[in-house]
């Protein structure tokens, strides 16, 4: 009898981990430190050694990460923010919080910021562009440095979904002014609620971020700037750092069965594959395939007992709050024909193997 197979059983993974978790959880609930302290340090700590960057800057959430980076450049009313016509809301949606206008960009077969149209989409008013790495594919960075850096755009790198991708050497987040995190519990390294990043090579922006993500107080009661409330709650920042040991292993995981799948269903006629998984600039985040049928492979599945997801059924623009003029063929092309694959650390070989008889059967 075949087992059923989730798109993502984040039981098992924090069932394997329990005792560490109820260790940390036990420690920490015995020197009653709620807010700050040594294991928010620890993990900035941990995070700036990992990502090779001098700031790493723990928040509530990812969407607060990217909020708080538009924020401290001064971006607001009047200023127009460009970002790809395909990803998770919140990034059009924290250009919108701080008063600016976002100006969306169709995408490239990846899903990224197209960067051939990109230069199209740029006026006097573009204050900043955030390319989104989407799926935990990184954006050519070089190459849209090289656009952005002569007219003085600034960068703020959505990397929510990329943590543990690098290029050249360089982690996803580091090219820009800013990069943002997520450690929402779905994630590659997720914590068990909500957690955010922002990492900087700026001293000035950096010290700019830890005034704003606590009311702008440089010390207690010392309000040096109109700030908010955006501090990591310090029991995620002690279960990351329990996570954080596992990361590494994780990821070859990940790889591991990104090239199972490869194997499998990279000549499978119908569909297409992430043929560029495998490579450092990616974290393997999410196995997508993109195939005409892609609504019909998903019933045949669940049918079949296997799980999947679809990120995203529409592109933003497409979307109730700003829907507005433009054409975006490639981002609600993707949206139409992206089917995302079970694929995460606590998945086995065999499982793998029966997912991709699965939709090898569906086109046979």
């Amino acid at each position: 009898m075949k087992m059923r197979i989730p798109f993502l059983d984040l039981a098992d993974m924090h069932a394997d981990l329990a005792d560490e978790l109820k260790a940390k959880f036990n420690k920490m609930l015995q020197k009653g430190i709620f807010s700050g302290g040594e294991e928010v340090d620890l993990l900035e700590s941990s995070l700036e050694d990992f990502l090779k960057v001098p700031h790493a800057i723990a928040c509530a959430n990812g969407t607060d990460a990217m909020e708080l980076a538009l924020r401290v450049l001064e971006i607001g009313p009047g200023d127009e923010v460009i970002v790809p016509a395909l990803t998770w809301v919140s990034t059009a949606e924290v250009v919108k919080m701080v008063g600016a206008e976002p100006v969306f960009c169709d995408v490239d077969q990846y899903g990224l910021l197209d960067l051939n149209v990109l230069e199209q989409q740029i006026t006097e008013r573009t204050k900043a562009i955030m390319p989104v790495h989407l799926y935990g594919k990184m954006v050519d960075m070089k190459r849209l440095m090289q656009i952005t850096l002569p007219l003085g755009i600034k960068l703020v790198e959505d990397a929510a979904q990329a943590f543990g991708a690098f290029q050249e050497g360089n982690s996803a987040g580091a090219f820009g002014e800013m990069g943002c995190f997520s450690f929402y519990p779905t994630k590659n390294m997720g914590a068990l609620g909500e957690a955010g990043l922002v990492i900087t090579s700026d001293d000035a922006l950096a010290k700019k971020i830890r005034l704003m993500l606590t009311h702008g107080q440089s010390k207690r009661d010392v309000h040096e700037m109109v700030g908010r409330n955006s501090r990591i709650d310090s029991l995620q920042a002690g279960f990351l750092n329990v996570k954080m040991e596992y990361f590494l292993a994780w990821q070859q995981k990940r790889k591991q069965l990104a090239g199972i799948y490869l194997e499998h269903l990279q000549h499978t006629k119908g569909i297409t594959v992430p043929d560029r998984i495998l490579k450092d600039d990616n974290n393997a985040h999410l196995f997508t395939i993109r195939t005409e049928e892609r609504d019909a492979l998903k019933q045949y599945l669940e049918k079949q007992g296997i799980g999947t997801a679809i990120h995203y059924p529409k592109a933003v623009p497409a979307t109730k709050p700003f829907k507005g003029d433009g054409d975006f063929p490639m981002a609600n092309k993707m949206a139409q024909t992206t089917l995302s694959l079970p694929l995460h650390p606590y998945l086995g070989e065999k499982e793998v193997r029966q997912v991709c008889e699965a939709v090898q059967a569906f086109y046979n």
